[in-house]
């Protein structure tokens, strides 16, 4: 009979220096080594990484098994295959860009000798000295009710629900959508602020909000597929997405105006469109100010409520599906 308690699933993309800092950190866990697993998937199909995961086996003894993907598929169907493939009656979630810390197993499993079958554990992204706002507002990461950097199932649970959602094919939403199953189950994740991962905080290029806007599309999946519970747990950003319809609202009705000769009209879609601009390029304003930032600042504040309400405007067309 196995003596693997626990099997851990990373998915990875191209990021192996990442990977590697990863590795090491369940190198040093307190937990036994024969007592658990590490299943790498590979969405990049990559024999450097497959070769650094039997160099990882050979130096520390723990069973690391890889699993490489013919075609990029996204983080959520990596975790599918990664848990199927767990010899482990739990399954613990983390990502290629954290650090598990030293008790991060041992602390998850002793919740689950209490009986529970979902456990979250607690992530820690320590900020640098003069965050940006995408650091920031990435912070907020800390405090999900549950994430797949840091959490952990019975692969029974994993089985009724049926895993990862695959039709979110980026990070973003398939957490969520995998917690909602369980909860619908009536698996209610159980809190372990002992069971530790911290996610350093990488540096990002300054049009990084802008890219990230594209996220938004899956809110409207994750809606369509659970509009109760969307509804009751992902209330955070409502406030600022009504700013956002209001400031492209004002700039339309400024474009408008101007374009039918109204003056009156386009001076007061103009004039909210700048009010509301400026309240969001505030938000932004970096802690050191340079005519680079600032420019950046400007740019990234000005644009970001049209890409985000295009996206969600999108996801909705996508998915057929009428949300806010």
């Amino acid at each position: 009979m196995s003596s693997v308690r626990c099997s851990v699933v990373i998915p990875t993309y191209q990021r192996l220096p990442l990977l590697n800092r990863c590795l090491d950190a369940l190198s040093q866990q307190t937990l036994s080594t024969d007592a658990f697993e590490v299943i790498v998937v590979d969405d990049g199909n990559q024999l450097a990484v497959a070769e650094a995961i039997m160099a990882f086996c050979r130096r520390t003894g723990i069973q690391t098994h890889y699993l490489g993907q013919r075609t990029r598929r996204g983080p959520a169907a990596a975790r599918n295959r990664g848990w199927l493939s767990a010899r482990a009656p739990i399954v613990a979630f983390t990502d290629d860009d954290c650090l598990p810390q030293p008790d991060w197993l041992s602390a998850a499993l002793a919740q689950f000798d209490q009986g529970v079958t979902v456990v979250t554990g607690r992530l820690q992204m320590p900020l640098p000295d003069q965050p940006t706002y995408h650091d920031r507002t990435t912070a907020f990461l800390e405090t999900a009710e549950f994430i797949t950097a840091n959490c952990f199932c019975r692969k029974s649970a994993l089985d009724q629900v049926g895993g990862f959602e695959e039709s979110f094919a980026i990070a973003w939403r398939e957490d969520s959508d995998l917690q909602f199953k369980l909860l619908q189950a009536g698996h209610v994740p159980s809190p372990c602020p002992e069971a530790v991962v911290i996610h350093p905080m990488r540096p990002a290029p300054w049009y990084a909000p802008l890219r990230d806007e594209r996220k938004n599309q899956y809110d409207a999946l994750l809606f369509k597929r659970h509009p109760q519970l969307f509804r009751q747990r992902i209330p955070a950003y409502r406030g600022l997405v009504v700013r956002y319809y209001a400031t492209v609202l004002g700039g339309t009705v400024g474009v408008l105006g101007l374009l039918l000769g109204h003056t009156a009209t386009a001076l007061a879609g103009w004039g909210s469109w700048l009010i509301l601009g400026g309240w969001l390029v505030a938000e932004r304003w970096p802690a050191e100010p340079t005519q680079a930032r600032i420019r950046q600042t400007v740019l990234t504040a000005l644009a970001t409520p049209f890409l985000s309400i295009y996206w969600r405007l999108y996801g909705a067309i996508k998915y057929r599906v009428a949300y806010f």
